[in-house]
C-alpha cells in the first residue's frame, strides 16, 4: 500500500486530529504542509476527483479572503481553483489521500473509510 498523503495544517485542531489518529493506527503519512506549499490548480482538479467533489465542496467559504475575491456559489470550477491556488488558506482541511481515493477530515474518522 502506498503511503498516504494529508494535506496538514498544524493550527487546524482537526488535522491534528486527524494526523494523529492515522498516526495511532501505524500509519506515517507524508504531510503536505499546503500553507506553506501551496497545490497549484491542477493538483486541487486531481484532489476534486479523487474526493468526489465539485471545488465549491473543497473551499472554506467563511475565510475573509472568500468574501474579498467576491467569490460565491455562482462562481465558476475555475475562479474557485484559481482562488484556492493563491489563496491555499481556502483549502478545506486536512484532506487525506490513499489508495488514489480522497476525503477531508471533518470530523476525523472520515478519512478511516479509504484506508
Amino acid at each position: 500500500m502506498h503511503k498516504p498523503v494529508i494535506y496538514h495544517n498544524p493550527r487546524c485542531s482537526k488535522s491534528r486530529e486527524t494526523l494523529a489518529l492515522l498516526e495511532e493506527r501505524g500509519l506515517e503519512p507524508e504531510i503536505v504542509r499546503y500553507l506553506d506549499t501551496p497545490p497549484g490548480e491542477e493538483t486541487l482538479r486531481q484532489l476534486a476527483k479523487q474526493l468526489g467533489v465539485r471545488a465549491h465542496d473543497m473551499i472554506r467559504s467563511n475565510e475573509d479572503v472568500y468574501r474579498e475575491l467576491g467569490l460565491g456559489a455562482d462562481s465558476s470550477e475555475d475562479e474557485l481553483f484559481r482562488a484556492m491556488a493563491e489563496h491555499p488558506v481556502l483549502l478545506q482541511r486536512p484532506i487525506v489521500v490513499a489508495g488514489g481515493k480522497a476525503r477531508i477530515g471533518r470530523p476525523p474518522e472520515a478519512v478511516l473509510e479509504i484506508l
